[in-house]
């Protein structure tokens, strides 16, 4: 960030360090807080939906144009929604808050791109975190900001919180019933509904948003394209390391468990945990009881992320697997970015894993019951021959022999992972829509990992630093391939292409279509165009019947 604060160029009236910047939001002033040695304003906490509590808990969000106080303390974020990785002080059942971070002195009329961001643990920006954790908190857009300043593309930056865990993405039959599904992503609608009513006021042009997020962040992203608003709320995405069904697709039925888990977990209502009618209850419990059911259910849960979005039926957000609806052409047609690590997978796959019929066992319990028992063991031994236990094809990939310590199971399964979750379902997914017409670019991130175990690679979330241009390597290589990704994001998110040929000299990013499917590589050692055709058999298989992987 130091390396920008000499080239950041005035806008306008910045603010000065002893001033707070304000905004008059309805009837509402907002005291924010301005980052003086950046020249920013940020504007935090602020609510956008009405607190889901009492008989609005387990409902769908209330927008909020403003919020009801005549003055808004915005210079700090707000607490982040319930879950197992933070505090209980610093969280609250009352999150549904967004936050805005623009350089200073820039009028309403200003009429700024908006980037909106959600992260996997963590433009408009959407967190990630397996749909069970993360804080609007987590990272700072300040370097976005100022890179797109010093470029002179100045962006708005905008993050949010929604809902997380089973008061997000309520699982089973009862859930199902009440049209409770996907809170979570309705939370992310109704942010992006605000950005739409209010955005203005703070110098953005609500015509040029451009929402981008990793892992569950660009899941449900990815998700908004099937049957939601999303093209009247953004006029482009990126998305990177998620698509629609990275998290496979469901109907709520199948986490009935789940469901009844966290509710025998919440003292005040266990005994109603199997009786189907378990909503009142919850929506009486105190937010002590919530969260005890949360983290004891979470805890129990016999698969990694228990509290995913499902497929909600005609009319919802997810009508149908993603597949069949690309089959369809029900899609949005707006342009995108979508992007994946090399080695996804190696964070997500146990390092004790041994042998190849735990690999099998593992793959049968996550994509069970998808097809028949039959069609789904024939189909999991095809995949364990295309992927066979030999360690120089597994994950992380190009590194020979080398099992750092662990089984060759460890990098079996882990390439598994990668091309399941991730590289096939995003081949698939821009093909569909290169073969409809949508401008798409691709890439896949490779820069090595200095800093990390040998045995992840270059794996899942290892790229959100970069674009936000704090790398935890401090070479001059990652320092220089960070500068670029955020140019390219940046330039994206203001003119629609990767091209702008603004900010930092780097090669041009050309777009995939069905006649020129590659990619650009993401190394700074090597940052040019490749042909999107590596593992390319397995992933046709995955992608012949993606009903089976729940695609």
């Amino acid at each position: 960030m130091l390396l920008l604060l000499g080239l950041v160029t005035s806008l306008a009236r910045f603010a000065s360090a002893t001033d707070a910047p304000t905004i008059q939001l309805g009837k509402t002033t907002l005291v924010g807080r301005a980052i003086a040695s950046l020249e920013q304003d940020f504007f935090g906490g602020i609510p956008y939906a009405k607190p889901p509590l009492g008989d609005l808990r387990l409902r769908p969000p209330v927008l909020l144009s403003s919020p009801d106080s005549h003055t808004l303390d915005a210079s700090e974020f707000g607490l982040a929604c319930l879950q197992t990785v933070f505090p209980v002080a610093d969280m609250s059942e009352d999150c549904l808050t967004i936050n805005v971070l623009r350089p200073s002195g820039i009028s309403s009329k200003a009429k700024l791109p908006v980037v909106s961001y959600e992260i996997r643990q963590q433009s408009c920006s959407v967190y990630g975190g397996g749909f069970d954790m993360g804080d609007a908190s987590i990272y700072n857009g300040s370097f976005i900001v100022a890179q797109s300043v010093a470029r002179g593309t100045p962006v708005i930056y905008v993050n949010f919180n929604y809902r997380l865990g089973p008061l997000g993405f309520p699982q089973g039959q009862e859930a199902d019933n009440r049209g409770a599904l996907n809170l979570g992503l309705r939370d992310q609608i109704a942010a992006l509904q605000w950005v739409q009513k209010n955005i203005e006021i703070f110098g953005g042009d609500k015509d040029k948003v451009t929402v981008f997020g990793e892992s569950a962040g660009a899941i449900m992203t990815a998700i908004l394209f099937l049957n939601s608003p999303l093209p009247q709320l953004a006029r482009a995405a990126i998305m990177e390391s998620g698509s629609q069904a990275s998290a496979p697709l469901f109907t709520a039925e199948r986490r009935e468990i789940d469901w009844q888990n966290f509710v025998s977990a919440v003292p005040s209502c266990a005994s109603t945990a199997t009786s189907g009618s378990t909503f009142g209850c919850l929506r009486d419990a105190n937010t002590t009881d919530i969260f005890t059911g949360l983290a004891t259910s979470t805890a129990e849960a016999n698969e990694l992320f228990p509290w995913d979005p499902v497929i909600d039926g005609p009319g919802g957000l997810i009508p149908d697997l993603p597949s069949v609806l690309f089959e369809r052409g029900r899609f949005a047609r707006l342009p995108f970015i979508s992007g994946t690590n090399q080695d996804e997978g190696t964070l997500f796959v146990p390092t004790t894993v041994n042998s190849t019929a735990e690999v099998e066992e593992q793959i049968l319990a996550m994509f069970t019951p998808s097809v028949s028992p039959t069609i789904l063991q024939n189909s999991v031994e095809t995949l364990l021959k295309l992927y066979p236990d030999v360690p120089a094809l597994g994950a992380p990939f190009n590194t020979g022999n080398q099992t750092f310590g662990l089984s060759s199971q460890f990098k079996r399964a882990s390439a598994i992972y990668t091309d399941n979750g991730f590289l096939s379902q995003r081949r698939f997914w821009m093909q569909a829509a290169a073969n409809a017409g949508v401008p798409t670019f691709g890439y896949l991130f490779t820069q090595p990992q200095a800093t990390e175990p040998p045995f992840l690679g270059v794996t899942h979330a290892s790229e959100i630093a970069y674009v936000y241009g704090s790398p935890s390597d401090p070479s001059p290589a990652a320092t220089l391939i960070s500068r670029v990704m955020t140019d390219y994001w940046v330039s994206f998110a203001t003119s629609l292409t990767p091209n702008d040929g603004l900010g930092v000299p780097r090669p041009e990013w050309t777009q995939f279509t069905p006649k020129n499917k590659a990619l650009i590589q993401l190394n700074a050692a090597n940052l040019t165009m490749i042909p999107d055709d590596f593992r390319g058999e397995q992933s046709a298989f995955i992608n012949s019947n993606p009903a089976i992987w729940r695609h």
